[in-house]
């Protein structure tokens, strides 16, 4: 079983493909988020305007990811929305997008959420300081917002991480794509090649997720203390 595990694993260049798909589904997470978290931020901070109609239009915008699964998102950014906007992008920047609209969707509310926590007594104090309502936000609310926000943002990102795996289901050579492969390529002579590519897959996302996890659950009892 060793010898088998080694030559589904290790023939030719199998592992560096693995690798490979591992780095494609690393690098989409990183654009998403960071363009994601750009936007999100943005829209958070207008969620929290005395503006109903702007409020409602961003809850909507809100729920709409939250309700579509994101395999339907995906579908839609990449067979929809080329053809109706003459788009042509590389699946991977269409799958950036998606992914992006979607974090800057999650994260606009925990941006709102974080903000809106901060208690009323900063706000009165900042106000009575002199600083005028921009101020207020880039000195005052934001700061504490982040701190608010942080163990909320790295469940995001590990959500990010985890929702890479549907990146195969429009045509990214992904780790899961490329591990498919390597199981049909080797199912007739190694037939146990589907547990321990699959294992190994469980493996590297286990190695990438449970850190952020960690992390996040250490700044959030910090948080409650």
């Amino acid at each position: 079983m060793e010898h088998s595990v080694i030559n589904v694993l290790f023939a030719g260049n199998n592992f560096a493909r693995i690798m490979q798909g591992l780095w494609t589904s690393v690098w989409i997470s990183v654009d998403s988020l960071a363009a994601g978290l750009v936007l999100g931020t943005f829209l958070g901070i207008l969620r929290t305007l005395p503006n109903k109609p702007l409020r409602f239009i961003l809850r909507l915008y809100l729920e709409f990811f939250r309700i579509v699964p994101t395999i339907v998102l995906l579908y839609l950014v990449y067979y929809i929305l080329p053809r109706s906007f003459n788009i042509n992008w590389p699946a991977s920047w269409m799958a950036i997008l998606a992914f992006a609209l979607w974090v800057a969707a999650e994260f606009s509310d925990i941006v709102r959420g974080a903000i809106e926590s901060v208690p009323v007594t900063q706000k009165e104090s900042g106000l009575a300081l002199g600083l005028s309502k921009t101020q207020l936000f880039c000195y005052v609310l934001l700061p504490q917002a982040v701190q608010l926000e942080l163990p909320a943002t790295i469940n995001l990102a590990t959500r990010v991480i985890k929702t890479t795996s549907l990146l195969m289901m429009i045509s990214i050579m992904d780790v899961i794509a490329i591990g498919q492969q390597i199981i049909e390529a080797n199912n007739q002579k190694y037939p146990t090649a589907v547990f321990w590519i699959y294992g190994l897959i469980f493996i590297l996302y286990f190695i990438i997720d449970y850190p952020l996890s960690l992390w996040s659950k250490k700044l959030a009892a910090k948080e409650n203390r």
